[in-house]
């Protein structure tokens, strides 16, 4: 009798494939709850008499009533939205074009094999520090240290004969801008510095070690090679840059509350002031913030029109080609 041949028992296997779903799962609920709700509800209540909290849920459509108040000239609020994106706006680029130009340079030193820089570390980890403090903590450090009439910066001044009266800088429009820019400078350049320095690692190391045996200087070096390579982390860094500019609201409402005359309001505040006090305009805070939207998309796709490169592709170089 012949043997029978043995029946091999199936293995069931076993798919990890639903955890990566199960971890992934939060983010996606809390973005649902806290990101994408808020935005379509924005966009519903700023065509809508939201006024009060009674009419926050039972309210009417107007239509784009309220984005023709934002752009009607002489409206209660045509000036006041205007007035604190201009503000903002100027804030936000004396903040960020030296914030950008000391952070490409700090990381075009960190990273020149040449330069050889002693205590990388500790001078990196300085300049990052203040991106890691509380803006309130460093909003009331600067109030204390600007305080009138006695305050540290008065006292020195008048100690040393500087000056003979003590100086009112948040009642100043040049002080008050000019000290807004310079914290938010301070406290986001070492960011901009780390990712540059990221950026700038990543770079073939061959292409610089090729320029230095042509005898390019560190200058040359970086014109040539290292600015057209990292264009991509310049978009990424002007983006959000003007994203983080453009919504502007914790150091100018800790430090100033918009004053004086508001010339530091932001738009923020002003979606602020419009939702959160007085009658609660819910309706004219969601049209500024749809407009705002709408000024921050327009902006990075600016941005990446402007830094990206235009020439035209390989495949359409063929193309035309053929065409010929």
């Amino acid at each position: 009798m012949q043997a029978q041949p043995a029946v091999k028992k199936k293995v069931k296997s076993v798919s990890y494939s639903h955890w990566g779903y199960i971890f992934i799962a939060p983010f996606f609920i809390v973005f649902l709850i806290f990101g994408l709700y808020p935005i379509i509800f924005t966009f519903k209540t700023s065509v809508t008499d939201a006024v009060g909290w009674e009419k926050i849920l039972n309210n009417s459509y107007v239509g784009l009533e309220n984005f023709k108040q934002l752009f009607t000239s002489g409206s209660l609020v045509y000036d006041k939205f205007w007035g604190a994106l201009g503000n903002t706006i100027i804030i936000w680029f004396f903040n960020f074009v030296p914030q950008l130009g000391l952070a490409l340079i700090l990381a075009s030193w960190f990273t020149d094999s040449r330069l050889r820089l002693k205590a990388q570390g500790f001078f990196k980890t300085t300049i990052f520090m203040p991106n890691i403090i509380t803006a309130a903590t460093i909003g009331m450090l600067f109030m204390s240290f600007f305080a009138y009439p006695i305050g540290p910066v008065n006292t020195f001044l008048q100690t040393s004969g500087i000056v003979n009266m003590p100086v009112e800088y948040f009642r100043s429009v040049e002080w008050s801008r000019g000290l807004i820019s310079f914290i938010q400078w301070w406290m986001w350049c070492g960011n901009t510095m780390i990712i540059m320095i990221a950026g700038i690692s990543g770079i073939n190391p061959s292409l610089f070690e090729a320029a230095l045996v042509d005898g390019c200087s560190s200058r040359q070096t970086f014109w040539k090679i290292t600015l057209p390579l990292i264009k991509p982390i310049l978009v990424y860094n002007l983006t959000t840059s003007l994203v983080g500019g453009l919504t502007m609201f914790d150091i100018p409402h800790m430090m100033t509350q918009g004053g004086p005359n508001d010339t530091t309001n932001t738009v923020a505040r002003f979606i602020y002031t419009q939702g959160f006090t007085g009658s609660r305009n819910f309706n004219m805070a969601s049209a500024a913030s749809v407009v705002l939207f709408v000024i921050i998309i327009i902006g990075s796709l600016v941005i990446r029109y402007v830094l990206n490169d235009h020439d035209p592709k390989p495949g359409k170089l063929a193309r035309k080609g053929a065409i010929k």
